[in-house]
């Protein structure tokens, strides 16, 4: 459906971007015919109110999924619009720096690519699933060895499985991984569909000894990752700020996996993220998407949306404490192909 993108201006004069990356036009007329009763004419202070009453104003057809793609959205340029009024970073909102820099990894289908370029650690797409048999198990098992031999035994290797195993077959590739992958991986991400909790759970009592499970980029609120912690389903969880419910409802996840002892480690970093990642001591890394499998240089998260999108240099993100709100600038071109009626 395409990325949905809110500026909201306060009475100062002071205008905040959000976006969420998906929602689109449905998501575009959420929230100017519902979400914005809750916001126009409101204190941009009072953003817990503002959430709350979002939340539950679209209760009845939300709780996940595209409503909450537009509070993200709606939620994210408020927090930016108060740094901005308010002459801060939104990490100072939150009560200041943790750490001075930020280690980053990345997600690439060239592992090799992203340690040259000083990566933290590399994430590869599994391209074969449980339809594909006992052929796809092999192809799967030499796919993961190949990009281990290609950055040797000792840097962090990362698997995304995408929603796409089932518990019987998360297992046994797990356990070929242990026999067969010397330096093995140090995650299994998102192995099983987001409801399977249970699954998760029972995977991580068989054969979480043997690697990490990481899960939540398609999780929703505080009270979908309750059940995440409480189930013991992940040893890292990984909400997407731009759909989670945006910066508010983010930072209670964060807090929430503090107290069972569980890191964050959002799905898709970016400027919206580093700050919350900034702010909370349990947030030990970011992610850094490259699509192009020959790509030797680290690309904007959102493209051209931005001016002055913060990169990575050296495998490590840092924040310009002299930016205020989330410190990025809206490309005057790019805005002009979003503003169209919904």
């Amino acid at each position: 459906m395409g990325a949905v993108i809110v500026e909201v201006e306060l009475a100062c004069g002071s205008v905040g971007i959000g976006v969420s990356t998906r929602g689109g036009p449905p998501a575009c007329y959420i929230i100017e015919e519902h979400l914005s009763r809750f916001v126009e004419g409101q204190d941009a202070s009072n953003i817990e109110l503002i959430w709350e009453q979002m939340f539950k104003g679209t209760i009845n057809y939300g709780r996940k999924g595209l409503a909450l793609h537009a509070i993200s959205a709606v939620d994210l340029a408020l927090w930016d619009a108060l740094g901005k009024a308010r002459g801060c970073p939104v990490y100072a909102l939150l009560g200041g720096k943790t750490k001075e820099k930020l280690p980053v990894y990345a997600t690439s289908t060239r592992p090799d690519l992203a340690k040259s370029m000083g990566m933290k650690g590399g994430k590869i797409p599994l391209p074969y699933g449980p339809c594909d048999g006992d052929a796809g198990m092999r192809a799967n098992l030499e796919h993961i060895q190949r990009a281990r031999r290609s950055v040797g035994p000792d840097f962090p290797l990362m698997i995304d499985c995408y929603m796409a195993l089932t518990v019987p077959y998360t297992i046994e590739l797990v356990r070929r991984i242990d026999r067969e992958v010397p330096g093995g991986v140090k995650w299994i991400e998102e192995c099983l569909p987001p409801d399977e909790y249970e699954g998760y759970s029972e995977v991580r009592a068989k054969v979480g000894h043997l690697v990490m499970f990481t899960t939540g980029e398609h999780e929703y609120t505080r009270h979908g990752f309750r059940l995440l912690l409480e189930k013991k389903c992940a040893d890292v969880l990984q909400p997407d700020i731009t759909w989670v419910g945006g910066l508010t409802e983010a930072r209670r996840i964060v807090a929430l996996a503090a107290s069972f002892d569980i890191p964050v480690i959002p799905h898709g970093s970016s400027v919206y993220s580093y700050h919350l990642q900034f702010a909370f001591t349990n947030c030990p890394l970011a992610e850094s998407i490259v699509l192009a499998s020959n790509a030797e240089k680290i690309l904007p998260i959102f493209g051209e949306l931005f001016l002055d999108e913060p990169m990575p240099v050296d495998g490590y993100i840092t924040l310009d404490g002299s930016k205020h709100g989330f410190g990025v600038t809206l490309n005057p071109a790019v805005k002009a192909t979003f503003e169209r009626p919904c």
